[in-house]
């Protein structure tokens, strides 16, 4: 079943009138599905989240359902999770040059987490418009701190230090 016919409006009868959707698809797929549809392409995006002094890969962000997210009631008020420890989601995008595959765009959100009170604050809009700057190989990190920056470097070095050494400066420069 194609995405597009899972969204057919309830009652519309067997011709299900087709809504809008944006179709998360891989790079092998590119035929366009017509008027009102989007493509974009997560194959090459990774989430990893920063935790205090830990970073650990969780693609479940992608979806909203990272570790720390999982169980937690989020508001836009940041004073709603006043008690909450920061954690940030970092968006990762990597591309490919004839050397390798190499960390080409690197975002970062905050958020506050009150695990006890299973409470928490972001703002959704700029998880969004971060996952997509990061997608167009852009570097905003500069919401992190000096361990944050160390711990996320570290991670990305462990995983893989060919893509590492391979990075743009810009990156490895954003990171110290």
């Amino acid at each position: 079943m194609s995405t597009n016919e899972t969204n057919a409006q309830p009652g519309a009868g067997e011709q299900g009138k087709k809504l809008p959707s944006l179709n998360i698809i891989s790079s092998k797929e590119t035929k366009h599905r017509g008027f009102g549809q989007g493509a974009i392409d997560l194959s090459q995006l990774s989430s990893v989240i920063i935790d205090g002094d830990e970073a650990y890969l969780d693609m479940g962000a992608l979806h909203a359902k990272s570790k720390v997210e999982k169980g937690i009631k989020f508001s836009t008020d940041k004073s709603a999770a006043e008690n909450g420890r920061p954690c940030w989601i970092v968006w990762v995008a990597v591309d490919f040059k004839e050397e390798g595959k190499y960390y080409a765009g690197i975002t970062s959100c905050e958020m506050l987490i009150d695990t006890e009170a299973r409470k928490g604050w972001k703002v959704l809009a700029d998880h969004v418009n971060r996952m997509d700057y990061a997608l167009k190989r852009r570097v905003m990190v500069d919401n992190l701190g000096d361990a944050q920056k160390a711990v996320l470097k570290q991670l990305l070095i462990e995983t893989d230090a060919q893509m590492w050494e391979l990075s743009e400066p810009i990156v490895k420069e954003a990171l110290g």
